[in-house]
């Protein structure tokens, strides 16, 4: 296979971002990289941007382990070639989510009334995503916000969850803590409330990976 250049591989990196609905600065952040990594200001280097900059090779590994995408396919967008579509996964709107009959017991999605949304990445059973609405969850979580979920991923201090109580209550927070009888959680936006919920009151909790903004 002959080299690419530095115009075909950053061609393919927005191909690339394209292909998920995404913005090069979107990318970047999905992969965990600075959302500045792949903006065309940093793809020349000196004064009169006359030397070509190209991404590392670890950016790159982490854009593809993010997407699912494989390196021949990669190429394949350098070449023009199409990337593969996003991985469909079950959309329903947050508040929706404290309502009968979309979840089991265990908290994986359950029943009609589901969307569909497209996410790379993503092979975990049961994965789906929640809509925002409204600000309780701002400036981490805005208005129109996808969040992806994951009830199979074990959640650990500090990860950012969504939790449903036996009441139907349903919210997004981050762990602070969880023993054998409570579970701590912080709250996104400092106007509300920090929660303990006792185990006994707790339906099921379930892991954010990743959200779309």
């Amino acid at each position: 296979m002959a080299a690419l250049s530095h115009h075909e591989v950053w061609s393919a990196i927005d191909a690339l971002a394209a292909r998920f609905d995404m913005t090069p600065s979107a990318l970047a952040r999905v992969a965990g990289l600075d959302p500045t990594s792949f903006n065309r200001s940093k793809r020349f280097t000196g004064e009169a941007a006359e030397r070509p900059r190209w991404p590392t090779t670890e950016s790159l590994a982490k854009i593809l382990s993010a997407t699912g995408v494989s390196f021949s396919e990669f190429a394949a967008l350098a070449d023009g070639g199409r990337a593969p579509r996003p991985r469909g996964v079950p959309l329903i709107g947050f508040a929706q989510a404290g309502s009968d009959g979309f979840f089991d017991d265990a908290g994986f999605p359950v029943g009609q009334g589901w969307d569909e949304v497209g996410f790379p990445g993503l092979a975990e059973e049961g994965v789906y995503a929640l809509e925002i609405a409204g600000d309780s969850m701002s400036p981490v979580y805005r208005d129109g916000d996808r969040i992806v979920v994951s009830p199979t991923t074990e959640p650990r201090r500090g990860d950012r969850v969504v939790v449903k109580t036996v009441d139907g209550e349903v919210m997004a927070k981050e762990l602070a803590r969880i023993t054998a009888k409570q579970v701590e959680l912080k709250s996104l936006n400092a106007a509300y409330a920090d929660r303990v919920i006792e185990r006994r009151d707790l339906a099921w909790i379930a892991r954010i990976l990743w959200a779309s903004q």
